[in-house]
């Protein structure tokens, strides 16, 4: 069945059970009462009237000291007010006593936050679970109950009239949804990774279907006792880019209360982009980066960083404390080693584009090169090889930011081609260095990026020296055996590299990570591929294949 919303046709389905969901607890019946949890009160199933009569239902966290004219944390998410847990995926290394079995999933621990005079709200959004109306990802209906939602928090019979917003994916792209109606009661928001960009960042990476989590989080959307989005059917039913995907946000310039926004370089194919782009963008005053390269859920729920929300939080909606005030506004974490890094408040974000610089391509040789050399080429098959080029450096730098490839491609038998990139680093001895990646694995390279041929059309006033941005509105074929210059972008990153050290650039028709096909991992896939037959990659003279990229001399040597 679809429906129109907003002048956009939405394909919907029945919901799915809700009281017995693959891999979350049973969920309770919908009824009113006040349980105690030791320091923590939960008042169950609260319900909240939206503009048009729909009741949503809220669980309500108080501390047991019965303290009033408290400040609210929301936490807006589809995965179930009642999933709660002590503990994730293994794999995620959150560490025993981290969190109590009161945590929602990627929420705030009422544990943690009441005790310290918080009320903690968590909300089952519309046409989902036991909450009336019919469910929607994101977009304008989301937008108007998240409103409500907020405004009815704040009102003084139910806090000091201050509502904060914390919490991980989903949970931080509801933030920005909210905070860019302005509602009156909102003042600080704290979003931790989200896509901000559903087509490019969610849906389809560089054109390319993404085939891992979409059918997840459709699935995580789908547990009503009505009707729900399906979102798989939608991103499949639009390969290109259009107002379905573009309605699913507001203007993130519309954004302008205090935000402390968390970002990771180790979310490629998800979040990592969403995240720094929606900081470049916001309006506020006061807002702050920090990125790191770690583990998602390790890094959201880690005793310090806890500490650190709760002195953003205490600032904003307590009016106590120093707050973010001495914080610098932008903290990179620079990988090195897997378990070794450094930190540097001195590099802007986005990093300057006048600092980029060039290193081509020579198939003839298989390196990355300063200067651009002589015309050449190399032949591999796009479903079975690869080709890797290596740059080494003669002196430490970081190098930091997005990265544009410029590559020259052939496909000799077919009219399209699926690229695959993959950023890497080789110590000086030859040993691939490996990282963080995807929440629970650390065999991650560098940075990844993608491209299908049939969208290489650019927007050159929107695009720059470090990312291009394509349209993706139309399909513009390959002519068999004609090679053609593609703008690939590659997600931000942040790695040192010491003299004698190399980046290897690694070209190939397929994801450069194989995992199994298992949908209840957060795993990004691409199985839905346009390859077929080998292709021809030039570098040199005519066909400057080159990876643009911007470096910085560490701070903590001397320049």
């Amino acid at each position: 069945m679809s429906i129109n919303v907003h002048d956009e046709e939405i394909i919907d389905r029945p919901g799915m059970d809700p009281t017995h969901a693959p891999g979350k607890p049973p969920l309770p019946p919908l009824q009113h009462e006040f349980i105690e949890h030791g320091e923590v009160v939960l008042e169950k199933d609260v319900p909240i009237t939206m503009r048009d009569g729909v009741r949503i239902y809220a669980d309500l966290y108080r501390p047991a000291t019965g303290a009033v004219d408290l400040p609210v944390l929301l936490a807006w998410g589809p995965y179930g007010k009642h999933n709660t847990k002590d503990h994730l995926f293994p794999g995620a290394d959150v560490e025993q006593g981290w969190i109590s079995p009161l945590t929602g999933f990627e929420a705030p621990d009422p544990a943690y936050w009441c005790p310290k005079n918080y009320l903690l709200a968590y909300v089952d959004p519309r046409g989902l679970w036991n909450s009336e109306g019919e469910g929607r990802h994101n977009g304008p209906q989301e937008a108007e109950d998240l409103y409500d939602t907020i405004e009815w928090l704040g009102s003084p019979e139910r806090s000091n009239g201050r509502v904060g917003m914390l919490g991980v994916s989903y949970l931080a792209g509801a933030q920005f949804i909210a905070a860019a109606q302005s509602p009156s009661a909102l003042k600080a928001i704290s979003p931790w990774e989200c896509f901000t960009d559903w087509y490019r960042e969610f849906a389809y990476h560089g054109g390319i279907p993404e085939t891992g989590f979409i059918p997840r989080a459709s699935m995580n959307m789908g547990f009503s006792r009505t009707r729900t989005e399906d979102t798989a059917a939608n991103v499949a039913a639009r390969p290109l880019d259009s107002d379905y995907y573009r309605s699913k946000y507001p203007p993130l310039e519309n954004i302008t209360i205090p935000a402390y926004l968390v970002a990771s370089w180790s979310d490629h194919g998800l979040h990592s982009r969403g995240t720094l782009e929606a900081f470049s963008r916001i309006s506020s005053a006061e807002k702050w980066l920090e990125v790191h390269g770690q583990k998602k859920w390790r890094y959201f729920y880690h005793p310090e960083a806890v500490e650190k929300q709760r002195a953003f939080f205490d600032y904003y909606l307590h009016d106590q404390g120093q707050g973010p005030r001495e914080w610098p506004r932008v903290l990179l974490e620079i990988r090195d080693m897997g378990d070794r890094s450094t930190h540097r408040t001195d590099v802007p974000w986005p990093v300057p584009e006048t600092d980029a610089r060039r290193v081509h391509l020579d198939f003839d040789s298989g390196s990355l090169s300063d200067t651009v050399g002589p015309e050449a080429s190399r032949e591999i098959d796009s479903a079975t090889d690869q080709e890797t080029l290596r740059y080494t450096f003669d002196a430490t730098v970081d190098v930091i930011g997005p990265m544009r490839l410029r590559l020259w491609l052939a496909a000799e038998e077919s009219d399209d081609a699926d690229v695959f990139v993959a950023v890497r680093k080789i110590s000086a001895s030859g040993d691939e260095v490996q990282f963080p990646i995807n929440a629970l694995f650390n065999d991650g390279p560098v940075a990844l990026g993608w491209l299908r041929a049939s969208h290489r059309a650019v927007d050159e006033s929107a695009s720059s020296e470090l990312r291009p941005v394509h349209p993706h509105d139309a399909v513009e074929p390959l002519v068999p055996g004609e090679p053609v210059a593609l703008e690939i972008e590659i997600w931000p990153s942040a790695t040192r590299f010491h003299a004698g050290e190399q980046l290897a650039l690694t070209i190939l028709g397929r994801d450069f990570l194989q995992r199994d096909p298992d949908l209840m991992s957060p795993v990004v896939r691409h199985e839905q591929l346009h390859n077929h037959g080998s292709w021809r990659l030039y570098s040199g003279s005519e066909h400057d294949s080159h990876l643009a990229l911007h470096t910085e001399v560490p701070n903590d040597i001397p320049r």
